[in-house]
C-alpha cells in the first residue's frame, strides 16, 4: 500500500510540473523565473494537462485518506485496498495520457476505473 500512496503522489507531482514544462518552453526561462504576472492563454495540451491535474487534486485527498485508513484499520482487508490503489494509480496514469491527448469518451471509462479501485479501498475498510 504504501507503495502505491507514494507513487500517487509522485504521479501528481509529474502531472502538475507537466503543465509547468509546458509553460517554460512557451515563454522561456527568463519570463518563466520571473512573476509571471501576465500569462498568455494556455494553449489546447497545457490547459488539459492543467485540467487533468486539477482532477487530480480533487480525488487524491480521497485516495490518501482511503489508504492511510486501510493500514491503521484493524481488520482491514488490506490485499484489497492495495488491488484498489494499484487500480486508482494506473488508471491515472492512463488517465492523464488520455485527457492531455483529448479522448472524451475513453477519459470518462477510464476516470470510472479509478473510482472503482478507491470503492474496492473503501471496501476494504468495512
Amino acid at each position: 500500500m504504501v507503495f502505491w500512496i507514494l507513487a500517487a503522489m509522485a504521479l501528481y507531482l509529474v502531472n502538475v510540473y507537466m503543465a509547468g514544462l509546458m509553460l517554460f518552453a512557451r515563454i522561456g526561462p527568463v519570463a518563466y523565473s520571473g512573476p509571471r504576472d501576465s500569462l498568455p492563454e494556455p494553449g489546447v495540451y497545457r490547459a488539459r494537462t492543467l485540467k487533468a491535474a486539477a482532477n487530480f487534486a480533487e480525488n487524491l485527498p480521497v485516495f490518501l485518506g482511503l489508504g492511510l485508513l486501510a493500514l491503521v484499520v484493524n481488520g482491514a482487508d488490506l490485499s484489497l485496498a492495495t488491488l484498489g490503489a494499484e487500480i486508482f494509480v494506473l488508471s491515472r496514469i492512463v488517465y492523464i495520457a488520455v485527457y492531455i491527448a483529448g479522448v472524451p469518451l475513453v477519459r470518462s471509462v477510464i476516470f470510472t476505473f479509478g473510482l472503482i479501485g478507491m470503492g474496492m479501498m473503501a471496501w476494504a475498510l468495512v
